[in-house]
């Protein structure tokens, strides 16, 4: 995940005085708002549940007003420190973890809890209706949509939900919803043309056979292909097209599949058209992920189509790079750059930078492809991750103004396919769990942006994942 607190907010209490929020963004949405001390009651609460884990340094409290430079340093330094605890991955997926940031989120938007009927559609824009809470986090709506079309919930973690922009025939991928967010929320603060859908959850193309058998999975899988194609996110041609259309007309959704995930580009996210400094600075280029690659198709003066592929398996490692000036702090839409460092040849690695204002979008699905593909490579089978105690079932949640209010939590297992389950990581790799700890961190380093608000070297974000892959995969 990708945190940033690219500004703050001078707020007013109930008795007319003034304090600062800090805006949370996660992912390259706004988040919530949330005060200082709302932040270090949290790390205290972190600091009692793991007195065993090493927490990375919280801010100090000061006695007196900050000074704007003292503002400015605390509020980098609290960015600092919640990207590095989103990190690690007994933290970033405990639920006093997802709590805080579901409940801080619910605090922002002034929500209550409702039932209400949200709209959720397949990506042949079929409409479901589920009853809802509005503060519903994701996994519990992704549960109802399973239960309102008949999907058993063993085969939930092969897929998920999607917050996209549609225009027409136009549709554009913003986000994958977390279990931090509610749907209902999110979907809100988005504004008009959102919309939630259901895709896969996975890249691999090969698990698209645990869902044949059952017939609600794979029409959720048919409907997508379809989508896809028309989209022109699969790459096909004109008898390709007559083949698929012929099998569609008949109903033949499982020998679609099977013909349509032979095409290239089957399954990958295609992104909105964007400028990128290879193979020379200014190119315009659009990208697709998926299939163990960043896929480049650049257009040259004649309209010819160059193609070129990123193996992530190649790529060392990558960064996201903000930047927020006058004009972009107006519109809510900071600059974002989306930086990798790619092995050309054996002794030659350069930063390929893409412009886009899907850099996190891009930046999430590389991670996502990353841990699968580690996944494999230990043995760990793409599966619902096994039920397991969570000792954060009960805590307490900080207001604005002070007050705090308990909240408790039932165990429940999460719908995410990759296992988390360090003792069978540990099984099949014959390593300790130290080793496991190490392997799931990532690196990461982040500070903010000058005053002026342009880009510095110190303002990013960089996570080296591939420590795990040897130089048999360059």
């Amino acid at each position: 995940m990708h945190f940033s607190i690219p500004d703050t907010l001078e707020l007013k209490d109930s008795n007319g005085g003034t304090y600062m929020g800090y805006n949370i963004h996660i992912n390259g949405a706004y988040h919530c708002t949330i005060r200082y001390k709302q932040l270090h009651s949290f790390n205290e609460q972190l600091k009692k549940e793991y007195r065993s884990v090493r927490l990375p340094q919280f801010p100090p409290k000061k006695l007196l007003p900050l000074s704007p430079p003292q503002l400015e340093e605390r509020r980098v330094l609290l960015e600092k420190y919640i990207q590095t605890l989103s990190q690690d991955p007994d933290i970033g997926d405990c639920n006093i973890f997802r709590g805080f940031l579901l409940s801080a989120q619910q605090e922002t938007q002034n929500a209550t809890q409702a039932s209400i009927d949200l709209d959720v559609y397949t990506m042949n824009w079929h409409k479901l209706t589920v009853r809802v809470n509005t503060t519903d986090a994701t996994d519990t709506v992704l549960l109802e949509v399973a239960k309102e079309i008949n999907l058993h919930e063993e085969l939930l973690c092969y897929f998920c939900l999607y917050l996209v922009k549609k225009d027409g025939t136009e549709m554009k991928m913003e986000r994958r919803l977390q279990n931090f967010e509610a749907p209902c929320l999110s979907l809100k603060a988005a504004g008009p043309s959102h919309y939630i859908v259901i895709r896969k959850s996975y890249w691999d193309s090969s698990y698209d056979e645990d869902l044949y058998s059952n017939k609600v999975a794979l029409n959720l899988l048919y409907v997508q292909a379809v989508s896809d194609v028309e989209l022109g996110w699969v790459i096909t041609n004109k008898q390709m097209k007559r083949q698929l259309a012929t099998l569609q007309s008949k109903g033949s959704k499982q020998e679609y599949m099977q013909l349509v995930c032979t095409l290239k580009h089957y399954g990958y996210i295609q992104f909105e058209p964007c400028i990128c400094n290879y193979p020379e600075p200014n190119t315009q280029v659009i990208i697709s992920a998926g299939g163990k690659e960043l896929n480049f198709r650049i257009s040259n003066v004649n309209n010819e189509v160059k193609e070129g592929s990123f193996r992530i398996t190649r790529i060392r490692c990558w960064r996201i790079l903000t930047s927020n000036t006058d004009k972009e702090q107006e519109n809510n839409c900071p600059h974002l750059e989306f930086s990798f460092e790619y092995l050309l040849n054996k002794d030659k690695l350069q930063w390929i930078t893409i412009e886009s204002d899907q850099a996190v979008l891009m930046s999430v699905c590389l991670q996502g492809m990353v841990e699968e593909l580690l996944s494999k490579k230990n043995g760990i089978k793409f599966k619902k991750r096994p039920e397991r105690g969570d000792r954060h079932c009960s805590w307490s949640y900080m207001k604005r103004d002070g007050s705090s209010y308990e909240i408790s939590i039932s165990r429940s297992s999460s719908s995410e396919g990759i296992v988390d389950n360090e003792d069978e990581y540990s099984k099949r790799t014959n390593k300790t769990r130290d080793h496991v700890r190490k392997e799931k961190l990532y690196s990461a380093k982040q500070s903010g942006c000058s005053s002026s608000g342009s880009m510095s070297p110190e303002s990013l974000m960089e996570n080296d994942v591939f420590e795990g892959i040897g130089d048999d995969d360059l």
